[in-house]
């Protein structure tokens, strides 16, 4: 298993991954049952992926944000 997700990448799923699960816990009891738990799904995969630094789904779609470089233009 090699990793695919890159660094921002990682970052970003680990923050909103927190905050998902955050959110799910302050609002367990007025959130629906079904909601509770596709929302806690969601909030873990996205700590997961971004602890981890591998996304399923982007090895499912051949996906690899480790490869996205910024490239700068050099201006006239």
């Amino acid at each position: 298993m090699s990793r695919n997700v890159g660094v921002v990448d990682r970052a970003l799923r680990a923050i909103l991954g927190i905050l998902v699960i955050g959110y799910v816990a302050l609002n367990y009891v007025t959130l629906a049952p079904f909601w509770t738990v596709i929302l806690g799904i969601v909030g873990l995969f996205l700590l997961i992926t971004g602890i981890v630094g591998f996304c399923p789904l982007y090895a499912l779609l051949k996906i690899d944000s480790l490869e996205f470089k910024f490239r700068r233009h050099k201006v006239a």
